[in-house]
């Protein structure tokens, strides 16, 4: 509602103005006669013209100009500047995304297919999913300056195990269907076998949910086997799992008792979709004997935001721990032998095991799943409990009124949807829908006859009056429902039946204290306290950084608008979304150089395998479906069916040497279906051969991905598909200023050269511009994935505009630079570009230190933590090193004291060098440094506190943040998982 507020004020203060420059017909003109707006991307960019002068002499150039002709290749500079539109001011953004945002008819939604209207209580609208504290974070890999999301999301497993009665869930996944392809993925790897690689689907399950089970499933060779549930029969020796939806699509409750016995006697494993807030009142999963449980918690708070972003949730039985995909927080011990906790086992896995990665994932929902997990912890488990019974007794009550009028009500039992066969002696279909358009009421439509209805927790009576109106019930019989005794009112209830859940949840304290809002708004703010953001310090993380999230950009998120519609929503209720859509992808296409974008994938690794799926598809469409090689992101290419063949790259230049590349293409070359290339590379350098690699790969029959992570190196000075790529996924979340959310969500939009338009991802239930006999399929739930948050991106390039987008990709490759020639004197810098620059990261070669100190890069990391610095990117590419990436909306002074920590700590490495310290006893080993040791009575080490916790002169009391443990046992952790909390109280209570 503030946000909200601040758009309206805006928008007011705009009127009173004697014209408005974004309505006025001379809108070009008065540009020329009035002075310009102060431009948003003096804002975004963070050094200033002085400093950015200053920096280009450290670099050893005299301008801008020759830094970039001395780092992107002349080959494929641009030469021509990007034809978008001009820039906005903020308040012309404001007005401009208001007026995008009348376009959206907002109605009641009673669609369901697993999304559901809900309530997402103020305190944590405000102080969560509006506040930089929870929403710029990175991922967090370095857990002890992470500690307040990490245990949020522990709060998260724990209520998913709760309401599951499963054994252990993850951190979350990306929506309901792609955790449903999860589930038959791990299915089928369970047998390690090809024989096993039938997977049986209820004809029952959400539509979208198949089709993105059946898109993964092609890919891998699994054959998937749709039916009725009663029919599987798993003695063939050829089936690896089921999924069935409890309840399911249509709203029935079923008895799976039997079919999960008869599977399991056969060694076949049971996955059920469910939803989490019927489970505090349906038997669980985990008491019916399934296997895994899944589905989506976008309805424990968090807005439908057509489509998403909204954590998938996966949980499994102990024996599946292993084999489970996404990441999972854990809790371990740190040196001072205090409970802490990490993220364990699956964590950057796709790096880690390549092709033996179990999936691709590189992103979670964290800040999503947190927003659930304290919507939950608000409520309790009675708050829940009553929500789930009032949906039920309203779903029962509408379903009582409208047999009583003579429609068919189908087969109960029920929790919140209805399907129903409408008497047209009473209102037709046609009728109904009609009356329901003039009360701005949406219902689930089917391809037959029926209709649906599925309740949410904002029903009120009212709501529930005008349904019955809708469905033509008259007068009496409203009020016959009115007078009669709620235990009248039973049919269809599974309540009082062997379906009630008899088993306890959410018993820890954490979902039994924090009901009142003062008491939740300070959990909240302990919880951020414990944490580093955007707000404290820059996050320097080569290839997945975090850039300024203006709060400009950000306004649309909490406008109803865009926040509320329901994904399959009639399309003339969209209009504002589709024309910001056609605009994002129109503007995308202009600074990529592609022809066509789909918004459908909403993960960086998700953007990879539906990019390398619509190269698959278009070799099987010229019937060339015998090529599979390439390389080298091995855990996106073995889901898409590939071979992976390794690319060599020099060891000295970090570049790929093109004789070399030439071997391995020509040895494959009637096989070869793609090459995949980050560029700039992961080495942090622009390649000079990229265009002659292109030519070569097309030369014999294959497809150029080029991995878009790297594109904030490159908008406005040279595009991927001008030269050589013929598709790449764009890390929204990072170039477009997205913000990470602690661990997600992100968006991996793919763009296409026109050869690859008509593989784009399809949809089952919303029509897309791709061709659904020859896409590549489904791979998110909704159509334009994580819509929602596109507004972000979209704003972002309006507020730059073309030459804000250009000085941004240029001094995101200063910053790069100056830190590295500040910093070259004191570390190696492992890669230069072939004039002796990087492009927008670089990489600290500090091996060398194992041997000389006792010192690796995550020991340097660790005590940059005492400096309230967040580590850069940690081992990748290369073992044993560290990669910055700045941005380009990171000042001059943060930069230095970056640089200046890093220098400082090569300081306190030579001390030990020097022996001045032992190599096991010294400030860097001893790092991080809490709160509790430092201001502890005893205090032993060799060095003082004063260089322990404030080591540099511009580290001051008041902007010190402090980690919130010790260094953890790391290994412990792994070894011995504590992935719940009750897992951790019984653990702390051994020790």
């Amino acid at each position: 509602m503030a946000a909200r507020a601040l758009v309206l004020v805006q928008r007011m203060t705009i009127a009173r103005r004697a014209f408005s420059l974004s309505a006025c017909v001379r809108h070009e003109r008065l540009h020329e006669v009035l002075p310009p707006h102060e431009s948003f991307a003096r804002r975004h960019i963070g050094p200033s013209s002085e400093d950015t002068q200053e920096m280009l002499r450290v670099c050893g150039v005299e301008t801008m100009e020759e830094l970039i002709s001395k780092t992107v290749p002349e080959s494929i500079r641009s030469t021509q500047e990007l034809i978008l539109d001009p820039p906005l001011s903020e308040l012309e953004l404001v007005d401009r995304i208001s007026d995008l945002a009348s376009k959206n008819e907002v109605h009641r939604s009673y669609i369901g297919l697993g999304y559901y209207d809900c309530i997402t209580p103020a305190v944590i609208k405000r102080n969560v999913m509006e506040n930089p504290g929870w929403i710029t974070p990175y991922t967090p890999y370095q857990a002890e300056l992470a500690q307040g999301r990490l245990e949020c999301l522990m709060n998260y497993q724990t209520m998913v195990c709760d309401l599951s009665a499963m054994d252990v869930a993850n951190a979350s996944l990306l929506d309901e269907a792609t955790a449903a392809a999860e589930a038959m993925a791990l299915c089928f790897r369970q047998f390690k076998d090809n024989e096993h690689n039938v997977f049986y689907v209820d004809r029952h399950v959400h539509p979208h949910s198949l089709a993105v089970i059946q898109t993964r499933a092609n890919h891998l060779g699994v054959k998937t086997v749709v039916d009725d549930f009663h029919n599987f029969d798993f003695s063939t020796g050829t089936v690896c799992g089921v999924l069935v939806q409890y309840p399911n699509t249509d709203g029935q409750i079923n008895d799976f008792t039997e079919m999960i016995e008869k599977a399991h006697e056969n060694k076949v494993l049971v996955a059920m979709a469910t939803d989490l807030l019927t489970l505090t009142l349906l038997k669980p999963p985990g008491d019916l004997g399934a296997d895994i449980a899944l589905g989506s918690s976008q309805r424990l708070g968090v807005p439908m935001g057509f489509g998403g972003p909204h954590a998938g949730f996966f949980a499994v039985k102990k024996p599946l721990l292993k084999s489970m995909p996404g990441r999972i927080v854990g809790r371990t011990w740190d040196h001072q032998s205090m409970p802490t906790h990490r993220l364990c086992l699956q964590t950057r896995e796709q790096q880690i095991r390549k092709d033996k990665a179990t999936s691709n994932i590189c992103t979670a929902q964290a800040l999503l799943a947190n927003m659930s997990a304290l919507y939950t912890i608000y409520h309790g488990p009675e708050g829940l409990r009553d929500i789930a019974y009032r949906i039920h007794r309203s779903t029962l009550v509408l379903a009582e009124a409208l047999r009583r009028q003579g429609h068919i009500i189908h087969l109960g039992p029920f929790f919140d949807t209805i399907k129903v066969t409408c008497n047209s002696h009473v209102a037709d279909r046609l009728k109904v829908l009609r009356r329901a358009r003039e009360k701005k009421i949406n219902l689930r439509i089917s391809d037959e006859d029926d209709l649906g209805v599925s309740l949410d927790e904002t029903v009120t009576a009212s709501d529930v009056s005008d349904l019955m109106w809708i469905f033509g019930c008259t007068r009496e019989t409203q009020d016959s429902i009115v007078a009669s005794a709620p235990e009248d009112i039973t049919e269809g209830s599974f309540l009082d039946s062997e379906y009630q859940r008899t088993s306890q949840y959410l018993s820890h304290p954490v979902f039994n204290k924090y009901h009142s809002e003062t008491a939740l708004l300070r959990y909240m703010k302990q919880l951020e306290n414990l944490d580093l953001s955007l707000a404290h310090s820059m996050i320097p993380l080569g290839s997945c950084t975090m850039k300024l999230n203006a709060t400009s950009e950000l306004l649309p998120i909490s406008m109803p608008e865009f926040a509320s519609l329901h994904p399959f929503a009639p399309e003339e209720q969209s209009v504002g979304y589709q024309e910001m859509l056609e605009e994002l992808d129109r503007d995308l296409c202009e600074i990529t150089g592609y022809d066509k974008f789909s918004f459908q994938p909403n993960s960086g690794a998700q953007g990879e395998f539906a990019g390398l799926c619509a190269i698959m598809a278009y070799h099987r469409d010229r019937d060339e479906q015998h090529r599979k090689p390439m390389g080298p992101t091995a855990a996106s290419a073995q889901m898409a069916g590939l071979n992976v063949v390794y690319i060599p790259t020099d060891k000295k230049t970090g570049m790929v040497s093109i004789e070399d590349f030439k071997i391995k293409v020509e040895e494959t070359r009637k096989d070869l279906a793609a090459v995949m290339v980050t560029y700039p590379s992961t080495y942090g350098v622009f390649e000079e051969t990229i265009v002659d690699l292109c030519d070569m790969v097309h030369h014999y029959g294959g497809q150029v991905y080029v991995d878009g992570a790297n594109l904030n190196a490159q908008v406005g000075l040279c595009r991927p598909g001008d030269y050589g790529g013929d598709v790449s996924h764009l890390n929204l979340h990072k170039t477009f200023c997205i913000p990470h959310g602690g661990g997600g969500p992100g968006m991996g939009p793919i763009g296409v050269k026109a050869h690859l338009a008509q593989y784009l991802p399809s949809h089952p239930i919303t029509s897309t511009s791709s061709d659904p006999a020859k896409s590549l399929g489904t791979v998110s739930a909704a159509a334009w994935g994580s819509a929602s948050i596109l507004p972000i991106s979209w704003a972002y390039i309006k507020l730059m505009g073309p030459q804000g987008l250009r000085s941004a990709s240029e001094v995101a490759i200063l910053n790069a630079n100056y830190m590295a020639a500040r910093l070259k004197d004191h570390y190696k810098i492992l890669f230069r570009g072939a004039h002796g620059f990087n492009a927008h990261e670089f990489i600290l070669d500090t091996r060398d230190f194992k041997t000389s100190a006792n010192v690796d890069s995550i020991d340097i990391t660790k005590r940059l933590q005492d400096y309230s610095l967040h580590a850069p990117t940690v081992s990748w590419p290369v073992s044993n090193t560290l990669m910055l990436e700045p941005t380009e909306s990171e000042d001059r002074e943060m930069m230095d004291n970056y640089c200046d920590a890093l220098i400082s700590i090569r300081e306190e490495i030579r001390e030990i060098e020097d022996g001045k310290y032992s190599k096991d006893n010294n400030v860097i080993k001893g790092a991080p440094h809490t709160m509790k040791v430092v201001t502890a009575d005893d205090w032993d080490r060799p060095y003082s506190r004063t260089k322990a916790a404030f080591p540099a002169s511009w580290l001051l009391p008041v902007n010190k943040v402090w980690p919130g443990s010790a260094r953890q046992e790391e290994i412990h952790g792994d070894r011995n998982v504590v992935a719940t909390l009750y897992e951790a109280l019984s653990t702390v209570k051994k020790k």
